[in-house]
Formats: C-alpha cells, sequence, structure tokens
C-alpha cells in the first residue's frame, strides 16, 4: 500500500471491495463505513461505490495490488460512461510483479509480460496465443491467476506451452502470500514448475535466456558492462 492509498482510506466516508481484501485492512480504520461484495460481483461492488459517490459520499474502492491491473479501475470507468460525474481518481498499487519481483530478487529488470492464467473472463485460446507469443520472443513471463479449486491443472497447461519453446532448465520463481503473514517464496526450473502445487496467493515468474541464480537469488541482467 502506498501513502497517498493510506492517506485516502484515512479520509474515506465509505470502504469498499471484496471481502478478502476488506477482511486485510479493517482494523486499521476502525472509524470506516464498509461494505464487501463476494467473487463474482465486481459489477455490483463498482456500482454501488459510484452510487454512494453521487450521493456526496467520500468513497474508496478497493483493490489487491493495483487497481489497474486485474482491478477494478477500469469497470468503474465504464460503468460511470462518458458522464465526468462523480469524480473518479485512480491511485497506484503495488501490484504482485513488482513484489514479487523483490521477493525472488530482480528477476524483470528487463522485458516481461504479465500474462493471468484465469480463463473466467478471457478464454483459454486466447490465453494460450498470449504464452505462446511471449515465448516465442524470449520475454520474462509473470503468470497471475495460477491455479484454483476450479481450475487446478492451468499452471501444468501453461507449462506444456511454454515448454514448446523454452528450455526444460529455464529459471523460475514462485512469490506467495505477498506482503502478508506466510510470505514465502522458490526458485526452480520450468520443468520442475510443471508440478509444483501452487494457488492463488501465488504469483509466477519464469525467466529470459540471461536469467540465473546468484547468491540464491533469481536475477535477469539487462545487459550493462561492468567489467
Amino acid at each position: 500500500m502506498t501513502i497517498a492509498v493510506d492517506k485516502a482510506l484515512q479520509e474515506a466516508d465509505v470502504i469498499i471491495g471484496y471481502n478478502v481484501y476488506i477482511d486485510l485492512i479493517q482494523a486499521n480504520y476502525p472509524d470506516k463505513t464498509f461494505l464487501s461484495t463476494p467473487m463474482t460481483k465486481e459489477v455490483e461492488r463498482c456500482q454501488t461505490a459510484l452510487d454512494l459517490a453521487k450521493s456526496g459520499q467520500n468513497v474508496v474502492l478497493i483493490c489487491s495490488g493495483d487497481s489497474g491491473i486485474y482491478g477494478m479501475a477500469s469497470l468503474v470507468y465504464e460503468l460511470r460512461g462518458e458522464s465526468e460525474k462523480p469524480e473518479i481518481t485512480v491511485l497506484p498499487g503495488i501490484t504482485a510483479a513488482c513484489s514479487g519481483s523483490a521477493l525472488l530478487g530482480a528477476p524483470l529488470t528487463h522485458d516481461f509480460a504479465v500474462i493471468s492464467l484465469s480463463d473466467r473472463l478471457t478464454d483459454w485460446e486466447v490465453i494460450c496465443k498470449r504464452l505462446e507469443g511471449a515465448a516465442k520472443a524470449d520475454l520474462s513471463i509473470v503468470l497471475y491467476n495460477p491455479s484454483s479449486k476450479g481450475r487446478p491443472d492451468h499452471l501444468k497447461k501453461a507449462c506444456d506451452i511454454l515448454l514448446q519453446y523454452l528450455p526444460p532448465e529455464r529459471i523460475c520463481g514462485i512469490a506467495e502470500m505477498i506482503g502478508r503473514e506466510g510470505e514465502c517464496s522458490k526458485i526452480l526450473t520450468l520443468r520442475e514448475l510443471r508440478d509444483e502445487p501452487v494457488n492463488m496467493f501465488c504469483t509466477v515468474f519464469v525467466g529470459n535466456n540471461m536469467s540465473k541464480v546468484t547468491a540464491n537469488k533469481f536475477i535477469t541482467p539487462r545487459g550493462y558492462r561492468y567489467a
């Protein structure tokens, strides 16, 4: 969370979000009114925020990471349409690609792609094409939403696609529970990643052909000459 977001939460009349995210912050802002909705109720959540803002209340809609990266920022703008009221301010956060990268070392120092493996809003065929494109371009890759109860084998399927273009010894990493209790990370190969158990609290990193492990840290050189 950035200082600007903390300030906005302190000044808010109402804080709205997915119930898991509300649980993470509620104790820090005990005098606020909190509203939450479960997964799949994103439209309802955003519309409620807009309606309350139209009534004159200062509303903060929270997301995990950054609201503009797999978050609610674009949906709020879509629901507001061509109107410029109520006023919307998007406050940047720290997405898992950045925070997970820092936990593992520096795997994203060069060009990279971010791809979600969730097919709830994107067809799996489209996800496959994006994986193929990133692998062919030899980009470092960050995989969001690698697995869930409804799609336990998506990471394995993604690795099978990547292994068509990348060597099995390609350096990879997993960052789990970033910034929360139980935070941990692991460095492994693409071959090992294929069968590694993951969950929705994991973010997966796949290196490019320059990536390496140095002093137990996953790094991707940018190419600076230092010798």
